[in-house]
């Protein structure tokens, strides 16, 4: 779960790109990283922590340049704690690429063998997403001809690209001297979206995770880039776009419209906000079905990604609504923050009972979804604590009884709440009074409701069916061994102080020269 970010404009972008990463800060809260281009020069910075952390006034004043890419990043291949890994990455040939990428590759371990065995490359960490771009390097030398670069080459690199590898990724790359790239695996799972702007300069491209990014930074929405699509933008502003794949099926990860993706954006021709809207009717018409006897005097959302389901939920029961979790924003996203203890210590620190609204009464709390379970069950003893005769607990999603392997942080499955346990076991355990869970078609139903075209969608955390068919039992196996020993290395850091670890020196002005 990252965050990218691309833009070709007519005037400087290092402050377009640093405000469309605050918009999307909630997809990846690791790490930061900007690279512009200026007349053939790369300018790069990146390290460890939020993009208001990482990036200073004389970073920003390095970053120079027409365009450039962005990335947040939430590490699921690799080291969380090495600043090393923070993204773009850059190679130096072929012409110089930089690259960011939001997903994960499913068969990195295999692809780095091939880089070194017969591509003649060095992979110099452990992520994935290097992987990924030493492919795509290697690819575009072996379709150009000399010096020669030209659309042909790079779309025939891009095909290279999906023949190769497997997995989740969405990616911009700038070419320098050339342009930039964007592209999206052949399945579609991690979301992409492209914005225009004309002006009177010319016409200003811009791609990104969510469409939020293009609406806050004054772009137009114009559409998704298809799954196996590759869309170019050369530096004179040319669009130019190809289909890449050689078979695709649109299949978009259903999480981002669950939980990952802010309720105003726009993803695959669904509004967010109106499908979380869709899970409430339905998850209200099964609790009418399921518990009929099960008296409810208000419906509290869960904040912040629950409010819609939760508002319809209680419409739909004809149920008053109402905020019984005050939120400080001042603290981060528990799903996406490392460590069980963590997580268990800052539910209490994000969120506060209004306890009037709890008091003597039978409480319904409405959640996303319930993944490991710490969050749920210490907002029920919150709730408790309030006064709450009765606590039930409804989830927009259905259980999370497998390990995602698509860029989403769920690869542990003894980490799953419900990966062995029945929902009535799963109530016991977070201490609530009764359980329901959101049924596997009517979460589909919600999002193709909104945009009937989508048949298809990557819901393997629900019922284990990977659609990329590379997954085996061994493959799981594998990557719980590494996510349980990995441990911070000498090397792995977040010290910053100086603010200059993520430093990149590509053709940056001296400080004598300032």
């Amino acid at each position: 779960m990252c965050g990218i970010l691309g833009v070709v404009a007519t005037t400087p972008v290092n402050q377009l790109l640093y405000d469309g990463l605050q918009v999307l800060q909630h997809r990846g809260q690791d790490a930061a990283g900007v690279a512009t281009s200026e007349g053939g020069r790369f300018h790069m910075h990146k390290g460890s922590g939020l993009v208001r952390d990482v990036f200073r006034t004389r970073n920003m004043r390095n970053l120079e340049g027409n365009w450039g890419i962005g990335h947040v990043r939430y590490p699921t291949a690799g080291s969380a704690y090495n600043a090393a890994e923070a993204q773009p990455f850059y190679v130096n040939s072929p012409f110089g690429l930089l690259l960011a990428h939001n997903g994960n590759l499913t068969n990195s371990e295999a692809l780095k063998r091939e880089m070194f065995l017969s591509d003649l490359r060095h992979i110099n960490t452990s992520s994935d997403s290097e992987v990924l771009l030493n492919v795509f390097a290697h690819e575009l030398q072996a379709a150009c001809k000399g010096l020669k670069i030209d659309e042909e080459a790079i779309f025939t690199a891009v095909a290279g690209v999906h023949r190769r590898c497997r997995g989740a990724y969405a990616v911009v790359v700038m070419i320098a001297g050339y342009g930039l790239l964007a592209f999206r695996d052949p399945y579609g799972i991690r979301p992409l979206v492209i914005g225009r702007n004309d002006c009177e300069a010319g016409t200003e491209w811009l791609v990104a995770s969510e469409s939020v990014a293009v609406d806050v930074l004054g772009f137009r929405l114009l559409r998704d880039v298809a799954p196996g699509e590759a869309v170019l933008v050369d530096t004179a502003g040319r669009f130019h776009s190809r289909q890449c794949a050689a078979r695709t099926v649109h299949a978009p990860c259903m999480f981002e419209f669950v939980y990952l993706a802010r309720p105003d954006s726009i993803i695959d021709g669904v509004s967010v906000y109106e499908s979380r809207m869709k899970m409430g009717e339905f998850l209200a018409d099964k609790m009418r079905r399921t518990m009929p006897n099960v008296h409810i005097d208000v419906v509290i959302p869960i904040p912040d990604s629950s409010r819609p389901s939760a508002m319809q939920m209680a419409d739909r029961l004809d149920l008053p609504f109402r905020e019984g979790f005050v939120k400080n924003r001042y603290i981060g996203r528990t799903f996406i923050m490392p460590g069980q203890a963590t997580r268990r210590k800052s539910v209490r620190q994000k969120l506060n009972t209004i306890h009037q609204e709890f008091k003597g009464k039978r409480v319904l709390l409405v959640d996303d979804s319930i993944v490991r379970g710490t969050t749920s069950k210490e907002i029920v003893n919150m709730a408790r604590e309030a006064g709450a005769t009765k606590v039930y607990l409804a989830s927009a999603a259905p259980p999370v009884r497998h390990a995602n392997v698509y860029g989403i942080d769920m690869p542990t499955r003894g980490e799953l709440i419900a990966s062995d346990r029945s929902e009535e076991e799963i109530a016991r355990e977070i201490g609530a009074d009764g359980l329901i869970y959101q049924d596997l078609d009517d979460l589909k139903a919600s999002v193709r409701a909104l945009n009937p075209s989508l048949q298809f969608f990557e819901t393997s955390c629900f019922d284990g069916q990977y659609i990329t068919g590379d997954i085996t039992v061994e493959y799981l196996n594998g990557v719980e061994n590494q996510r349980s020993e990995a441990k911070p290395g000498k090397n792995d850091h977040n010290d910053q102080d100086d603010g200059d670890d993520g430093q990149l020196d590509l053709n940056l002005a001296s400080d004598a020269e300032r």
